[in-house]
């Protein structure tokens, strides 16, 4: 018997549809998958299950009873509770404050700290999570806090528990824990709805999954027997994706990017590299092992202590992100809901941010410029978007990666593009045409710098690859070396035996 229901939901936004008439249930005691491109309409699907929007039509019953939430309050009461991709934690919180948030325990008015880390800290070791109850998030990596997260959607005792791209900022290791969880969960009689675009996952995990396209259901599958991943695929994007990866050959030039020496606070070793002209130059590693670090000391997001970075043989002395993007070395962030797109502004402004000022004569912009160079984006990179008047908070993460995209390819001359987690919480589908864009890119020149946390997009788009691990580069490979035993290997911790890189 079905637990969680949806009946005929419907919703829509000015100017979009985002769902139309999705019906279908889950039991209790199930991993149930939740598939589809980004722009589907799952997420709509997941905020009106979290009470944050309604929908226009359409229940939900949860146990049996209909249900309608008009707040998250609403659907944590009726044990619903919902873990959202884009992190709802208060960064200047501890841990256990976060975890225990409106729920202190107290004595006579008075919080009990020493109670409450306790508490806390008990229930993260039951669960696997080793992580520090007083730390204050703000300290804490993004794996660490999706960590905490999901101990807070377990310490509700919900009965259904939503899970949105749960392992896009783990590592394998918080993975495996995050998985066991899951069984446990699913054990106990919980309903997981597991939204991921991971294939991996989905079979290992899921005892059924739904697939949505273009805001309507697409498939339903009660069980896993006989759906395989090209079916699910087909359904996700309404077409056959033989290869994702779609990787070919080309000729590295000379030297584009310089590293040579470059430490900061948070790489305090040396770090040398170079990445050519024509190259898709791959950096891996563990969560935490410095790649982001490293990349911001590079674009200047980050002061540097010592080191230098040259770009077609000049050094930006000192780098900054001013210089950088003068110089044509521009970076697209990994969390680009904090650091890539500006909220509350449009598509369109968030395209022309950086290249305004090449046709904005003595400061003046020119509205119908930026609109002209924001529809051939939207159009050259498929960007799922009603308007370039559309707020950027609005889209997808897919096309939201296509908008910052589009912001560094409006720039006349860059010859260092450097993409920090370029996939991550994308669908197989936009996948593909991201690949596609850089690929494009390095065949004009353009040296690429791919940042990834996952093996598989590693191995099947990069032509080279520096492996980090505690925060320095502990190894290099060529595209024939290529592995997912190799790589793992280097990337793990080894305290008997220094480790050193070859020369890039």
């Amino acid at each position: 018997m079905a637990f969680l229901e949806f009946s005929g939901l419907s919703k829509s936004y000015p100017g979009v549809r985002a769902m139309t008439d999705v019906s279908f249930a889950v039991p209790a005691g199930q991993v149930h998958g939740l598939m589809g491109e980004n722009g589907a309409g799952k997420s709509t699907l997941i905020r009106i299950l979290s009470g944050d929007t309604k929908a226009d039509e359409g229940t939900i019953h949860v146990g049996g009873a209909q249900q309608q939430f008009s707040s998250a309050r609403d659907a944590i009461d009726a044990g619903v509770v919902v873990v959202h991709q884009e992190l709802q934690l208060v960064p200047n919180l501890s841990v256990a404050e976060n975890l225990r948030l409106g729920r202190f325990p107290a004595r006579a008015g008075v919080v009990d700290f020493r109670a409450l880390y306790e508490t806390v800290g008990a229930t993260l070791r039951e669960i696997g999570v080793e992580i520090d109850p007083r730390a204050k998030v703000a300290n804490l990596s993004i794996g660490e806090r999706q960590m905490v997260e999901i101990a807070k959607a377990v310490m509700t005792d919900a009965r259904v528990i939503a899970l949105d791209e749960p392992t896009s900022s783990l590592s394998s290791r918080e993975s495996e824990i995050l998985f066991r969880l899951i069984g446990r969960l699913r054990n106990a009689g919980k309903v997981i709805l597991y939204v991921s675009h991971r294939l991996d996952e989905i079979f290992r995990l899921c005892d059924g999954c739904t697939v949505l396209r273009d805001g309507k259901l697409a498939a339903h599958h009660p069980t896993m027997e006989g759906v395989t991943r090209e079916r699910l695929v087909s359904e996700m994007v309404g077409r056959e994706i033989s290869d994702i990866w779609g990787w070919r050959p080309r000729d590295a030039g000379s030297a584009r990017l310089s590293v040579e020496g470059l430490s900061g606070a948070r790489v305090p070793e040396p770090q040398s590299f170079q990445a050519r002209a024509g190259e898709i130059l791959g950096f891996f590693g563990l969560v935490g092992a410095g790649r982001s670090e490293l990349m911001r000391l590079v674009y200047g997001a980050d002061a540097a202590k010592a080191g230098h970075v040259r770009v077609d043989g000049e050094a930006l002395s000192p780098v900054t992100p001013r210089r950088a993007i003068r110089a044509g070395l521009v970076l697209c962030p990994e969390d680009r809901k904090a650091d890539g797109i500006v909220q509350g502004r449009s598509v369109a402004e968030n395209i022309a941010i950086s290249s305004r000022r090449h046709h904005s004569p003595f400061g003046m912009v020119r509205p119908g410029r930026e609109a002209e160079t924001a529809d051939r984006f939207i159009a050259s990179l498929r960007i799922r978007t009603p308007s370039r008047r559309q707020d950027i908070v609005n889209l997808s993460g897919g096309n939201q990666q296509k908008v910052i995209l589009a912001r560094w390819l409006s720039e006349p001359h860059v010859k260092v593009l450097i993409v920090d987690e370029p996939t991550r919480g994308i669908d197989v589908g936009a996948k593909s045409e991201i690949y596609e864009i850089l690929y494009a890119l390095a065949e004009k020149g353009i040296a690429v710098v791919v940042v990834s946390s996952e093996l598989p997009e590693v191995i099947g788009i990069c032509d080279r690859v520096l492996v980090m691990c505690e925060r320095r580069i502990a190894a290099e490979f060529n595209r024939a070396e290529l592995s997912e035993a190799v790589l793992l290997a280097a990337a793990l911790p080894d305290r008997a035996t220094p480790r050193f890189a070859k020369k890039a």
